[in-house]
């Protein structure tokens, strides 16, 4: 052995204080050169640290949970003494972005299994091969990478990586399930790659703007291009049907106004996105099975015992849903409170990846922008979500058909409940929203 080598945190550009995520290795584990050791995410961008060189972790020096920054020791290299310790080269491109690709092997079969991946660059317009017809091999990819394609059911060890040394890319991955949405479904494997949604769609149209008029190019945040890979896979996943209901909230906003000044001078504002929390979890103790998530296999239905409450926020790079987790023991001021919290965390980009995890039912709220109904995506793998629309005043008749009645002036709120038709059915969806409507038309009913 020629020694011990620190291994730490090489150049990451202007990141400070970047949380450690993930610990791929643990003393006496033997590394070679180039592996992963630890997983960093930052507000903005995830990034996995390599080794510098072959050899054997004597010790580790962080944790998970710990802030690092450039030079923070990360753990002790027992270097073989065929490599000695190279240092990291400083450039944080290296960290984000591809190097120039190692020239593909001549001679090697396309049938048979490299000994390590085998960069083969990915075709713009054809779809991979059948899944059948692509060598099996360990898939060289970041977690962040091997999370998304989790969650669009695309087994890595089919894609073929278009990164440095065969690394796959989330390009690759959305290449690789975009091949099997637009080829035949007639393979089984194809259909399970897909999430089980086998389609064959004509390709995407491909226009040059520019010939009708001027155009400019504004690439997409990061949270709108993580979202809508999820958004996209839930919405041809789930068969997604949408329930229309209102309720009367004349007398539970006056009593919002009333208690608002007790909250204001606590430094929050008590809003009705807090009464809903309180309506909904009442709600779900009604009907657990919109407290519930269909387990792997689709065969049983999981019921949760704990309410996790998803509230969908608007920043200006895109929508996050933090979670209030254990809302159920959290009163309304306790709740308005940390709906203000989490909001700010949202909007200056400060919220962890567990502050959105764990999430058991959802809210989206329009309220405050407007609209009267919108068809919400459910957030998977849960089974229902409620929009809230803007409130109005509106005529509500009051009185029997047999007996002398009139109109009177009603505050109402507009809801559309999206639900999992493979779950539950539209009896107990219109079950869910008139005792929801009910809860909220009288707020006391929250507390039986």
């Amino acid at each position: 052995m020629s020694g011990i080598t620190e291994v730490k945190v090489p150049d990451i550009g202007d990141f400070k204080d970047v949380d450690v995520i993930e610990i791929l290795v643990k003393p006496g584990d033997t590394v070679v050169k180039e592996a992963s050791l630890i997983t960093l995410e930052s507000d903005k961008a995830t990034m996995e640290i390599p080794s510098p060189a072959a050899g054997v972790v004597k010790e580790l020096r962080v944790k998970l949970g710990d802030k690092v920054a450039e030079g923070s020791m990360i753990l002790l290299l027992e270097a073989s003494e065929s490599e000695a310790p190279a240092a990291r080269p400083p450039e944080s491109a290296e960290l984000f972005a591809p190097s120039a690709p190692a020239p593909k092997p001549a001679a090697a079969p396309a049938t048979e299994p490299a000994a390590v991946p085998i960069l083969i660059p990915r075709p713009a317009p054809v779809p991979p091969a059948p899944v059948a017809d692509v060598p099996v091999f360990k898939p060289h990819a970041s977690p962040s990478v091997r999370k998304f394609a989790r969650e669009l059911g695309a087994d890595l060890s089919k894609v073929r990586g278009s990164g440095p040394k065969g690394r796959i890319t989330q390009e690759d991955v959305q290449a690789f399930v975009k091949g099997i949405i637009t080829q035949t479904p007639a393979p089984a494997a194809a259909a399970a790659a897909a999430g089980g949604v086998p389609f064959n769609l004509p390709e995407w149209p491909q226009v040059d703007f520019a010939k009708f008029g001027p155009v400019e190019s504004k690439p997409l945040s990061r949270i709108k291009k993580l979202s809508g890979a999820n958004l996209h896979r839930n919405w041809i996943s789930i068969p997604h049907v949408t329930q229309f209901d209102e309720a009367d909230i004349t007398e539970l906003e006056a009593f919002r106004k009333e208690s608002g000044a007790a909250s204001e001078k606590q430094g929050f504002k008590l809003t009705m996105l807090a009464f809903m929390i309180k309506a909904c979890i009442t709600a779900l103790r009604q009907y657990p099975e919109f407290n519930a998530s269909l387990d792997r296999g689709g065969e049983n239905l999981v019921l949760k015992r704990y309410f996790h409450i998803g509230v969908a926020v608007d920043t200006p790079d895109g929508l996050v849903v933090p979670v209030i987790r254990d809302a159920d023991r959290k009163g309304v001021y306790d709740l308005a409170r940390e709906l203000a919290e989490m909001s700010k965390l949202a909007r200056d980009k400060k919220l962890k990846p567990g502050d959105m995890q764990g999430g058991t039912f959802s809210i989206s709220s329009l309220g405050g922008i407007g609209g009267t109904a919108f068809t919400p995506i459910i957030n998977a793998p849960e089974v229902a979500i409620l929009g809230v629309s803007r409130s109005a005043m509106r005529p509500v008749w009051v009185g029997g058909k047999d007996e002398a009645g009139q109109f009177v002036p009603r505050l109402m709120l507009p809801l559309s409940l999206s639900y999992d038709h493979r779950v539950i059915d539209g009896a107990a969806a219109a079950r869910f929203t008139s005792y929801l409507a009910s809860v909220l038309s009288d707020i006391r009913r929250s507390l039986l």
